[in-house]
């Protein structure tokens, strides 16, 4: 299975990237996904479902650890299996 999360952290700064944005960041961009894209105003991650599992988990815990106070996402069934 084939899944998408789109997310975001806040709180938003557009100033200077948060800590929490950039450890989101970093999560994604260093996880086996097979697509990312970061943006300022939200993100999406493509993959397996292993691997999107998995970075979600570890991007909700280092976010929050990081000082986000919200975490707003979305996962979806892409590909072939999406119903």
């Amino acid at each position: 299975m084939r899944l998408r999360v789109e997310f975001t952290t806040e709180p938003f700064d557009l100033d200077e990237a948060p800590a929490h944005a950039l450890v989101a960041r970093e999560v994604v961009e260093t996880a086996a996904l097979d697509a990312v894209d970061v943006g300022p105003f939200g993100n999406t991650a493509e993959g397996g479902a292993d691997a999107v599992l998995g970075a979600v988990d570890a991007l909700l815990r280092r976010s929050l650890e990081a000082g986000a106070t919200r975490i707003s996402l979305q996962v979806n069934v892409v590909g072939e299996d999406a119903r």
